[in-house]
């Protein structure tokens, strides 16, 4: 009876590994941007869903099922921030130059999907572009690689 006592608390109460949190964090807040790019310009469309889906499979190598777990997570956080503080700090900290070029250039693939790039959409990927403090440059270059007729 003891030993069933400590696994419950061994296995729901114990804190999670500094490492894994901190992955699960930045996967979370990645996905917020995500998300907000997506509903930017009041319209969610499923194409918008599912290169989202994709690209959260790709970048994090999960399953269709642990992505969509990851995106509902992310979508509730999105909903709960007040700004995007919260998940750029985060990415400062913890990316490199080039891990954050890349979540720009994922955010310009969604902003792009419908094939028109919305005023909002635009406005969002500089502003988080600028947040992360990604060069100008890096970030022209990131837009012209997913649509080179912009």
């Amino acid at each position: 009876m003891l030993n069933q006592i400590k696994l419950f608390f061994e296995q729901h109460l114990a804190l999670p590994s500094p490492e894994s949190s901190t992955e699960e964090q930045l996967q979370l807040a990645s996905v917020a941007l995500f998300m907000e790019m997506m509903s930017i310009d009041d319209i969610c469309r499923a194409n918008e869903r599912a290169l989202i889906l994709s690209l959260v499979q790709k970048c994090f190598s999960l399953t269709a099922e642990q992505a969509e777990i990851l995106i509902a997570s992310a979508e509730g956080k999105r909903k709960q921030a007040t700004d995007y503080y919260e998940f750029t700090s985060l990415i400062n900290k913890n990316c490199s130059l080039e891990q954050k070029v890349q979540l720009i250039e994922s955010l310009w693939r969604i902003a792009y999907v419908d094939g028109v790039l919305d005023p909002q959409e635009e406005y969002l990927v500089r502003k988080i572009a600028d947040l992360l403090y990604v060069p100008h440059i890096n970030f022209i270059m990131a837009k012209l690689r997913v649509n080179p007729n912009a």
